[in-house]
């Protein structure tokens, strides 16, 4: 929120200006420290409403927070005050969702809430990892180096999901393209060369009676069919957030041809990362079990590791659960697990197997990508191909009688 303020300094001078604040109290506060005694204080009304309706827009991204947790670690690093820090990151940042959120992490932080404890107000923003790795920091003693790692973290994540985005936008284009072709020729070009065919009166052959029936068919209740397919979207969007429709696209997903592969590196590599770094971070076992169960990302790698949870309370080794799930936990990986149990170094066992994957996730990547877009490509082009050729062999077959 900004704030007018009318204020007189120690020489009993007015001055005038706009600060940023959470609230009018916190932004009291900030001039109060500053030496100024306020006489007057408004909140900016001609804004405000303006604002509240683009902050439903503004979310926070990955992307924000990453930054955040980068610029944040390197003011530490500077020997900048964690309060000065937040305020100074606050200031600066243009999602004015997240700047009201940094301001009143920085506003609890100054009335002595610990930093983990502030931010874990916001769970939409600072997963559980995250919160328990700030707090791992400050007990050590180690707040800065946590803070990069974990801007490193979001950094990798980040980069992986854009590279991934990035690269299918060529064959969604595609994708859209040619189902722009198949619905003009549907609505415009095949009803007018069906009253052609329909004049010779010959007899069409099979795959030319469907084509032209779909044709008619789009024409006739194409809005209809329009509205079903943003209906079903809708719902199978909805579908998707419910407790079983994230259980139902885990299986489905983890059993579709090709993805599995792709997606089981991704989700051995997250489960391998989160659970060494906060093993490293001095967290019991059984702690890191729990957070990495919530963070993984997929339903059915989250009840093994909760099972492997529970399994550990009562004294088992990890390895223990894992190997009975070999198509989740490959051997390979089940095997380093249980050297790391067995040397005492099961973070340093796990970080190798990240940087591992990660190495064949990006591959994976590349590999899935440069196959998808040719075969698109063919895929679509047959569809267009087909559709012109049933049309087209009718007016071919009389031509050549």
């Amino acid at each position: 929120m900004k704030f007018n303020y009318q204020a007189r300094n120690k020489k009993g001078e007015t001055q005038t200006g706009v600060i940023e604040a959470s609230s009018r109290e916190a932004a009291a506060q900030l001039l109060s420290r500053h030496d100024l005694y306020v006489t007057l204080l408004e909140e900016e009304k001609a804004t405000h409403v303006f604002s509240k309706r683009l902050a439903f827009f503004d979310r926070v991204s990955v992307r924000d927070i990453m930054l955040f947790s980068r610029q944040l670690s390197i003011m530490f690093q500077s020997r900048v005050s964690l309060v000065e820090a937040l305020q100074v990151l606050g200031s600066q940042m243009r999602n004015s969702s997240f700047k009201e959120k940094i301001f009143e992490i920085s506003e609890s932080v100054e009335g002595g809430t610990a930093f983990s404890a502030a931010i874990e107000k916001y769970p939409a923003l600072f997963s559980s990892f995250y919160v328990n790795m700030v707090k791992s920091g400050e007990a050590s003693g180690t707040l800065s180096g946590v803070l990069e790692y974990l801007a490193e973290h979001l950094e990798r994540e980040y980069y992986l999901s854009s590279k991934i985005k990035g690269a299918l936008v060529y064959p969604s284009f595609i994708v859209f393209v040619a189902l722009a072709v198949l619905f003009l020729m549907m609505y415009f070009v095949i009803p007018n060369m069906s009253k052609v065919l329909e004049s010779t009166g010959a007899e069409l052959p099979a795959i030319t009676k469907a084509v032209l029936w779909l044709a008619w068919f789009t024409r006739a209740w194409g809005w209809i069919l329009f509205l079903l397919s943003g209906v079903g979207v809708f719902l199978v969007f909805r579908y998707a957030q419910t407790k079983a429709g994230k259980r139902f696209f885990s299986i489905l997903s983890l059993n579709t041809p090709s993805l599995n592969q792709f997606l089981q590196m991704i989700y051995l590599s997250r489960f391998a990362e989160n659970l060494s770094t906060l093993i490293a971070g001095g967290l019991p076992i059984v702690q890191c079990l729990d957070i990495t169960a919530n963070i993984i990302g997929n339903d059915v790698y989250k009840d093994i590791v909760e099972e492997a949870r529970e399994e550990v309370k009562k004294g088992s080794k990890i390895s223990q659960v894992l190997q009975k799930y070999p198509a989740q936990f490959p051997p390979v990986f089940t095997q380093m697990v249980f050297v790391g149990e067995k040397s005492g170094t099961l973070d340093k066992s796990l970080m190798s197997v990240v940087r591992f994957y990660q190495k064949e996730v990006e591959g994976a990547v590349e590999k899935l990508l440069s196959v998808l877009e040719p075969a698109l490509i063919v895929v679509l082009g047959l569809l267009v191909g087909g559709m012109m050729a049933s049309v087209m062999l009718p007016l071919y077959n009389m031509a050549s009688l």
